[in-house]
């Protein structure tokens, strides 16, 4: 990481964040814009409760729920009114995204490691119950299991000591942060159980994620969209239905829904933050240091951040489950002095 040493041009009362390296445009705005992961959207959105209440002279930040791939896009797009100040993301930025940044001169990015999730899997309360593994899961749902036609119509196909219904997985589409971690934390891992296709990693990357990552497109596993909410509504609905989404909403849920275990081992806040749950994953949140001084409350906005995300904190009572100590710590340190990340970071 490096610091960043701010060189914008700042007017007084208006956001000239062309001299951030937008030019030919005059467009100002007055208030945060953060956009990305379905996933981290609902505690993004509380930090921004938290932050309007704290400080009533500044404008509420403004929230959208993209997708992580899409939000980092956005992020990309350049440096200026314009384009966002900040994106939420459910996996760690792609050095390509990074690189797409660089090339379109948002040059300086600040990572925050704000806290854990994990991807749940779930059904309706009463509904189907499985204890799954990563392999059971990547045998459903792969268009090509280990290369070969997918067959498994029934969890039983998959498997004897599943039950006998039909697979139905509603589940996050490929833009969306919670796939990339579905694709890498169950489905390469349980892809991997096979020694082929271990040695296909090493000879051929490409065919490799195809056939480890690549889901199938007969109706078993549907593609619900952004919004995860809707995935909690699909299975809530239908008893024998599985679905995939962050930890936050099972939490959120519990009355409706329950957890289905991986390796035996429930997703609750415990398993997760012990990383005991094979779902466990990390959230990020992507910051343009050219827009602190330019932004209006943007070091207010990280430093409720920093606020709210440790044990104890209002984000762990909504489904939040708060990164190991050092973690916060180095991160604190990121929020607070602006430290960038750099491409060798993210190899």
């Amino acid at each position: 990481m490096r610091h960043f040493k701010t060189t914008c041009l700042i007017a007084l009362s208006t956001l000239a964040l062309a001299a951030c390296g937008e030019s030919g445009t005059s467009s100002t705005r007055d208030s945060i814009r953060a956009v990305g992961s379905s996933t981290v959207f609902p505690f993004a959105k509380a930090v921004a409760e938290s932050f309007a209440r704290s400080n009533p002279e500044f404008k509420s930040p403004l929230i959208e729920s993209t997708g992580t791939g899409g939000g980092i896009k956005l992020f990309c797009s350049g440096v200026g009114a314009s384009t966002p100040d900040m994106a939420n993301a459910s996996r760690r930025m792609k050095l390509s995204e990074f690189e797409d940044c660089q090339k379109n001169g948002v040059t300086d990015i600040v990572e925050l490691q704000v806290g854990l999730d994990g991807i749940a899997f779930a059904s309706a309360k009463g509904g189907i119950s499985m204890n799954l593994s990563p392999k059971m899961v990547y045998e459903a749902l792969a268009a090509k299991p280990y290369g070969k036609e997918q067959t498994a119509k029934t969890w039983s196909d998959v498997d004897p000591s599943l039950p006998n219904e039909p697979i139905l997985v509603y589940g996050p589409p490929s833009t969306s942060g919670t796939r990339d971690a579905l694709k890498e934390l169950i489905l390469e891992v349980g892809c991997k159980t096979s020694d082929e296709m271990k040695a296909l990693k090493e000879t051929d990357e490409d065919k490799f994620a195809q056939l480890c990552t690549e889901v199938r497109a007969d109706g078993a596993y549907v593609d619900q969209g952004e919004q995860d909410n809707l995935i909690v509504q699909k299975i809530e609905n239908n008893p024998r239905a599985v679905g995939v989404f962050g930890y936050s909403y099972l939490e959120e849920n519990l009355n409706k829904l329950q957890g289905l275990s991986m390796n035996g081992v429930e997703p609750t806040y415990e398993n997760i933050s012990s990383f005991a749950y094979p779902g466990a994953r990390p959230l990020y949140v992507y910051v343009k240091a050219a827009h602190r001084r330019a932004i209006p409350g943007l070091d207010q906005y990280l430093q409720e951040w920093v606020n709210n995300w440790g044990p104890g904190g209002s984000l762990s009572k909504i489904g939040f489950v708060p990164s190991p100590d050092a973690e916060r710590a180095k991160y604190e340190k990121a929020a607070t002095e602006y430290v960038t990340i750099t491409a060798d970071e993210l190899k």
